[in-house]
């Protein structure tokens, strides 16, 4: 045997122990900590945390150490907050490439939910643009607990005064997703035909409403049981997937934000204009790579077509929240509210939000 192939056989052999290797890493689960227990000096509140991942029944609702402001930061005491596929994900740790960040074996961060809406607390010594008693919304680790600490600077606005709590802290994560996505991926423009895949759903329900409010031209795809809640929020057409496959019809569209993933790229492709484009925000529930999966086949489409495939990612950032607020105030956007759950009931809002048949958004009552 030639120096050469033996060389390139080793180097095969190397790469596949190493992939191996990592799998195995990346999908171990270590076992549940037990609760360490409080000093009895600190002031205690309530929150749920995960010490390991798993399904929901490894959230626990425990009295932790309650949090005190940075001097950038802002301590929130919660009202409401608000449940994403981003929670379940974090929970279990799924797709496995993303313990890379989230923690190897278990989460390195114990505290779960994102989305939350309520009153300053406290300030640090250098905020300026927030006072104890103001009525904020935003995102920030450990949503789901009675208070929770953000930066002045990050994603943090004051709540509409004709807005909720519930209907405030629905929007975060949810409404930055579809303004970006329609805004800075998509490049929406007055005038232009969008098509959102999964209307009826948190990010869908925002991005039919803020699509409107940019002045495009809006076909909502949902299933027959969502078709007139769809057109209650702004959509001028609605296609009931169950009936009608959107990728067969005449119509062509300049936009389509695919929250569902049930078509191909191929298939998009046909009802796209020559130059339009396709976004995905998330994708297939698989265990190692899972939403990944389509931006690697539209990364690789994309370098032999004019159309563009990409996916989105939303940041929490403040200008962005705030320009939600303002279509809130204005009523151009009104989040829309599935199911309410306490605090206490959090697993049984994480087991629904999994699911996948929320009409908009799970809310969890703090208070």
């Amino acid at each position: 045997m030639k120096l050469r192939y033996k060389i390139t056989g080793g180097i095969f052999v190397v790469l596949l122990l190493a992939v191996a290797s990592l799998a195995v890493v990346l999908s171990y689960d270590a076992p549940c900590e037990p609760t360490p227990v409080q000093d009895g000096e600190s002031e205690l509140m309530q929150a749920y945390v995960y010490r390991c991942y798993g399904s929901a029944d490894v959230l626990q609702l425990e009295e932790i150490e309650k949090p005190s402001a940075a001097k950038d930061e802002v301590v929130v005491k919660v009202r409401a907050a608000a449940a994403n596929p981003l929670d379940w994900h974090f929970m279990r740790g799924t797709p496995y490439l993303m313990r890379l960040m989230s923690g190897i074996g278990k989460p390195k961060e114990i505290r779960l939910g994102v989305d939350f809406a309520g009153t300053v607390e406290s300030v640090g010594a250098n905020v300026t643009g927030f006072k104890p008693g103001d009525a904020v919304f935003g995102g920030a680790t450990g949503a789901f607990g009675e208070y929770v600490t953000v930066s002045e600077e990050k994603a943090l606005a004051l709540k509409p005064e004709n807005v909720t709590f519930e209907q405030a802290a629905a929007a975060p994560v949810a409404a930055l997703t579809a303004l970006q996505a329609l805004r800075d991926k998509g490049q929406l423009k007055t005038g232009q035909k969008v098509l959102i895949n999964g209307a009826s759903g948190g990010v869908g329900t925002f991005a039919v409403q803020i699509a409107k409010s940019m002045g495009a031209e809006v076909t909502g795809v949902c299933s027959t049981r969502n078709l007139e809640m769809v057109r209650s929020i702004g959509a001028d057409h609605v296609i009931d997937y169950t009936r009608e496959d959107y990728t067969e019809n005449e119509q062509s569209y300049d936009l389509i934000i695919d929250m569902v993933g049930n078509h191909g790229l191929l298939e998009n492709r046909k009802v796209l204009n020559p130059e339009g484009r396709l976004i995905m925000v998330g994708g297939p529930n698989e265990l190692w790579i899972g939403p990944f999966i389509g931006p690697i086949q539209g990364l690789l489409l994309s370098s032999f077509v004019d159309q563009e495939f990409t996916m989105i990612l939303a940041r929490l950032k403040k200008e962005d929240l705030e320009t939600i607020g303002d279509l809130m105030q204005t009523g151009e956007v009104n989040p829309v509210i599935d199911r309410r759950f306490t605090l206490n009931e959090l697993p049984d809002a994480i087991r629904y939000s999994e699911a996948g048949r929320a009409r908009g958004k799970i809310i969890v009552r703090v208070e």
